[in-house]
């Protein structure tokens, strides 16, 4: 499925420059050591966490795109060095339990 859709469906608010790419999946977690030992290249990836490091954990994999819950804050670093290296981030008020049933709603399984 496209980003693009699932973006306009769930109302996601862009926080860096973004691509739509095809997404493969979804993987929901707050731990960098989960997502570099098993999402898939093409997952979107549903999380908390908002630090720098997210970035780098989502360019190994070639996570599709970030998609940060409960309408958290990003620093401007991270924005800065996401737009860098071609990531997209996403926010959206809703829980990561709120957002889960959205996606599968869609057609996307965690």
């Amino acid at each position: 499925m496209k980003l693009q859709k699932i973006v306009e469906n769930l109302e996601l608010k862009p926080l860096t420059k973004t691509e739509d790419k095809e997404i493969e999946g979804v993987f929901i977690s707050d731990m960098l050591s989960d997502v570099m030992s098993s999402a898939k290249a093409g997952d979107l990836w549903v999380t908390v966490q908002t630090h720098k490091n997210i970035v780098s954990a989502s360019n190994l994999v070639d996570i599709g795109a970030i998609i940060i819950v409960h309408g958290k804050s990003v620093p401007d670093e991270t924005i800065e060095i996401a737009n860098r290296f071609h990531v997209s981030i996403y926010s959206t008020s809703l829980s990561t339990f709120q957002l889960a049933g959205k996606l599968v709603a869609l057609g996307l399984n965690p």
